[in-house]
């Protein structure tokens, strides 16, 4: 087997850095994937340790090598300090083969002349896309997903205009920077609407409230001839974050039919290359598009142990023009989101060392509630025996 070098596979930063073919956000990615490819571990705070056909995870933060922090052989590789620093994007992008993102607000004006310039595959359409809520709506309104109701909001008056359309309760929310149920306001009463007048003070999206019956997600790896798609999740949010994401979906199945039938030919028809997540809500059998994301998705880390390949694997596949491997799941699995009100009980479980149960740590140095702190994903569980097995050692 020959062994194929990529010097350097990076992410527009908070991302992954890698080498080759094999991406990894865990160490359990790298011990299943073959050894054809070297692989790269990005640790917290952006610092990256390369190392040539293994892996680990690194324990202490690295000095940085040069200018930007960049090492020019395998060795130690350093995200740069902002997702703004267009300088640092630059020389990152120079040294690189090739090139994707892992967030969703680098800068159009700065990612727009580095895809004319080097190789990054996505491209910056799916970005765009997705960076400004009213934009993403009305791309997937406009290719035949449906949506909720939505309205532009810049000023209380179009606010109070977009409420009289809707109706109440509605969803206020930024148009940018947005997640995690940051940037956003449930309205239901006018004292809401008086309360939620601070968020206009940059532009904003009026949606319709869907009291949804489930949440779900598909992520899907696109190369331009095909789109594979992994097995859908429902998934459970708690406070704006996701908790839970449970596989197979305990949803109908004609539902989930027309979710992959039309998520797939949706990635195909605009066009978009490379990974995307598309989260859903549903309703009876209505299925309501909610958000996208081009990157490695939060509900598809599941696929590390739930799926014969992984989100992150297949991404690379299509970076370094192999071609693409239809996921099939490996047995019923749920993935459970650790906070850091759970990154003691993770730890505890971690050392039990469970069969069927694999617990990633992230190893970011600040622990605080609501921040995430790394995920579990229990292979071989259905939703009921979580609850009644597992629930109750993590925070209510």
């Amino acid at each position: 087997m020959i062994k194929h070098r990529i010097m350097s596979v990076a992410t527009l930063l908070g991302g992954v850095i890698f080498t080759g073919h094999v991406v990894a956000q865990s160490p359990e990615v790298a011990r299943r994937l073959d050894a054809k490819y070297d692989v790269v571990w990005p640790a917290v705070d952006g610092l990256i340790r390369v190392n040539k056909g293994g892996f680990r995870i690194p324990d202490s933060r690295m000095e940085s090598n040069g200018k930007y922090g960049y090492a020019d052989t395998l060795g130690q590789v350093v995200v740069p300090p902002a997702y703004d620093d267009a300088a640092a994007l630059e020389e990152l992008c120079r040294r690189s083969d090739a090139v994707t993102y892992e967030f969703e607000n680098v800068p159009g004006d700065i990612l727009i002349p580095l895809c004319g310039k080097y190789n990054i595959p996505q491209g910056y359409k799916p970005l765009y896309d997705s960076q400004d809520r009213l934009r993403e709506k009305s791309n997937a309104r406009d290719h035949g997903l449906r949506t909720p109701g939505f309205e532009a909001v810049d000023d209380e008056a179009s606010l109070r205009e977009a409420v009289r359309r809707l109706g109440l309760p509605a969803v206020l929310k930024t148009r940018t920077l947005g997640y995690d149920g940051h940037g956003q306001r449930v309205l239901k009463t006018e004292a809401d609407i008086a309360g939620a007048l601070p968020l206009l003070a940059v532009p904003c999206i009026l949606e319709e409230f869907v009291p949804f019956d489930s949440e779900a997600s598909i992520v899907m790896v696109a190369d331009g001839e095909r789109v594979v798609s992994f097995p859908v999740g429902r998934n459970v949010h708690r406070d704006g974050i996701l908790d839970l994401c449970i596989v197979p979906a305990e949803v109908d199945s004609g539902v989930l039919a027309r979710m992959k039938a039309q998520s797939e030919r949706f990635m195909h028809d605009c066009g978009y290359r490379g990974i995307l997540a598309i989260e859903y809500f549903i309703k009876g059998g209505e299925i309501y598009f909610n958000e996208m994301a081009p990157r490695p998705h939060n509900s598809g880390h599941y696929t590390i142990e739930g799926a014969t390949t992984n989100q992150f694997r297949e991404l690379v596949r299509y970076l370094v023009g192999e071609p693409l491997q239809e996921p099939q799941p490996v047995a019923p699995t749920v993935m459970k989101n650790i906070l850091g009100q759970d990154l003691e009980a993770a730890e505890r479980i971690a050392a039990e060392n469970l069969p069927g149960v694999y617990v990633h740590l992230y190893g970011k140095t600040e622990s605080r509630p609501k921040r995430k702190m790394g995920h579990i994903t229990f292979v071989g569980m259905d939703a009921a025996r979580f609850e009644a097995e597992w629930a109750g050692r993590f925070v209510k």
